[in-house]
């Protein structure tokens, strides 16, 4: 593999970014295996000391080399305005094209090229593999590189923080007809051809064994077509890959899909810690990214990736949050309690204290600790269901503040013994002192009398149970409504200023008004869903339904799904789509 110095020359048309990743491309060689299912070629790397990928597999890569854009023009199949397109670059995307087959003719011996001297630039693979030009072996034999045999699939940057960082553009292509791909005993190891779900199984140790890792086999020996023998070591970005590519059935599938991707967005793991201090890179998609990114963007890896109980994390000058040990299937990893005060202030708003059981004074107490120096002056909820507002009582007798919040329409599910001293409008201001306003942004639906507080001056909305992470929240008639459910969600799409979620379950989230249109398109899906099985019986109970439309969620839990089912039938009711009788449900048609 060869490398640009940071001296780069100026015939590399693409620059490093500001974070000093190197510029990187990689080819993922794929072949129909004898079941017809895709298999990958991986090659396992050297073991060096201080290298996180010694010893890992990977798919053939490596970083661009100065000469790689020169010999954009000696592409066929592919041009640079139509690879910067497929990029999203303003230019030299051609040069990634060019690095991906530089990199696996030099390390598995696998040469992309429409026309010139295939075979005879095959025998010279050593020589470019130990330095020899490659543009030159390229012109020596008339070879045109056949860049239309790649398509572009991925985009991955390594995380911050990390001393080797890489820009990575990954590729998928057919491996080329009638060549086999060969170890080269220097970054290649040991290669193997693998369906993704066998790579997959080697990781976990679970497939059978094969030849020893430590038995590398001579150089030129060609690829072996089982799982090495022990455990494969992937990182991420490999695992991922394989992930994705294990969904399809054929080389030709994978293809397809890889040529219809426009502009994948690019994906960047980010360092963060366990509960034990230990540091992984933390994917996009995960729970705890985008906190991560708010509170560690420089990647020191200190920001955990779970929510340990009784643990303040501190989220902003203004915000610290604290998880109750009250996790379970209906309150996912705990209920969160908000500690909010200004900047550098001594007066403490609590936002949902939790629940009044065995798990309260602990609680209570890490929130006292949390507040300390400061006072407790005020205690505020969301909603009054049992793992949110009871613990409100007895905060309330521990420092005397007050507590704000609304009263339920209906008492079933509900803190029936809340007793606020103000019950908040929609709109309402509760200053906290210099530079931190709450405003109350009134959001019945998932309970009558939910209530999302927004921190303006960050604008971090407090969802309580209204937008929550991992899940959809249940809605319950009679004080749930599905319909009301849904106006309050289009209500946050026009709150300005939102830029943020602090859900009652979870991490921070990112892109709010992003993550209200999903929950709302998939409310309506599911209404879709059950207005089609209502249609297709006719006459069914809300149970009845439940298997047909909630197919996707585990049995175990179709009791609760029966609770939002009979919200969507209700809704479905009001829109003159349905009809009650006793416990069956009518389609009825639209005239």
């Amino acid at each position: 593999m060869s490398e640009l110095a940071p001296a780069a020359s100026a015939a590399l048309t693409i620059d490093r970014d500001a974070q000093g990743a190197r510029r990187a491309a990689s080819v993922i060689v794929l072949r129909d295996g004898a079941s017809g299912a895709p298999e990958v070629l991986l090659l396992r790397r050297a073991e060096r000391e201080g290298d996180m990928r010694s010893g890992v597999w990977v798919f053939p890569g490596g970083v661009l080399d100065e000469e790689d854009a020169a010999l954009g023009e000696r592409c066929h199949g592919d041009s640079e305005v139509a690879a910067n397109d497929r990029l999203g670059l303003p230019h030299g995307a051609l040069a990634y094209t060019v690095a991906a087959l530089r990199e696996c003719f030099e390390e598995v011996g696998l040469l992309y090229a429409a026309d010139g001297d295939v075979e005879a630039a095959l025998h010279e693979r050593e020589l470019v593999r130990t330095g020899a030009d490659f543009a030159a072996l390229c012109a020596r034999h008339g070879l045109r590189l056949d860049a239309g045999a790649l398509a572009y699939h991925s985009h991955w940057l390594t995380p911050p923080g990390l001393p080797k960082r890489f820009d990575t553009r990954f590729f998928v292509a057919r491996a080329p007809h009638g060549q086999q791909a060969v170890v080269d005993a220097g970054e290649a190891l040991e290669l193997a051809w693998l369906t993704p779900a066998q790579a997959l199984e080697s990781e976990r140790g679970e497939s059978a064994p094969g030849r020893s890792q430590a038995d590398s086999p001579p150089r030129g020996a060609a690829a072996a077509a089982q799982p090495p023998g022990g455990t494969m070591k992937l990182l991420p970005v490999t695992r991922e890959t394989l992930k994705d590519l294990a969904r399809f059935a054929s080389v030709a599938e994978v293809l397809a899909e890889a040529h219809a991707r426009r502009h994948p967005p690019r994906m960047m793991p980010r360092l963060g810690r366990d509960a034990a201090g230990r540091v992984r890179p933390v994917l996009p998609g995960e729970w705890a990214y985008a906190e991560i990114g708010r509170l560690d963007p420089e990647g020191r890896g200190t920001v955990c990736f779970e929510l340990p109980p009784l643990a303040p994390v501190r989220l902003s000058e203004r915000v610290t949050r604290i998880t109750c040990a009250n996790g379970s299937v209906m309150t996912g990893p705990g209920t969160n309690t908000y500690l909010v005060r200004a900047p550098g202030g001594a007066e403490v708003t609590v936002i949902d204290p939790g629940p009044d059981d065995a798990h309260t004074e602990a609680h209570l107490q890490a929130v006292l600790g949390a507040a300390a120096p400061g006072r407790i002056v005020r205690i505020v909820t969301t909603h009054t269901h049992k793992d949110h507002s009871p613990g409100a009582r007895r905060l309330a007798e521990l420092t005397g503040a007050p507590v704000i919040g609304r009263v339920a329409d209906h008492g079933e599910w509900q803190d029936t013994a809340f007793a606020p001293r103000h019950m908040p409008i929609d709109g309402e201001r509760i200053v906290l002192g210099a530079g931190a306003t709450l405003r109350a942004v009134a959001t019945p639906g998932h309970a009558s009398n939910h209530v999302c507080w927004l921190l303006e001056e960050e604008g971090l909305l407090f969802t309580g149970d209204h937008v929550m992470q991992g899940s959809t929240v249940v809605i319950n008639p009679p004080d749930g409504d599905m319909a009301t459910y849904l106006a309050s969600l289009d209500k946050l799409l026009a709150l300005d200023g939102l830029r943020w979620f602090a859900p009652g379950h979870g991490f921070l989230m990112a892109e709010p008004q992003a993550e209200v249109r999903k929950l709302i398109a998939h409310r309506l899906g599911r209404e879709a869903k059950v207005a089609a099985a209502l249609r297709a019986a006719g006459a069914a109970s809300a149970e009845a339904l439940v298997p047909t439309v909630y197919g996707d969620v585990p049995s175990a839990r179709h009791g609760i799904a029966a609770r939002s089912l009979t919200a969507h039938l209700i809704k479905l009711a009001a829109d003159g789509r349905a009809r009650r009788d006793g416990d069956l449900w009518h389609w009825q048609e639209q005239p």
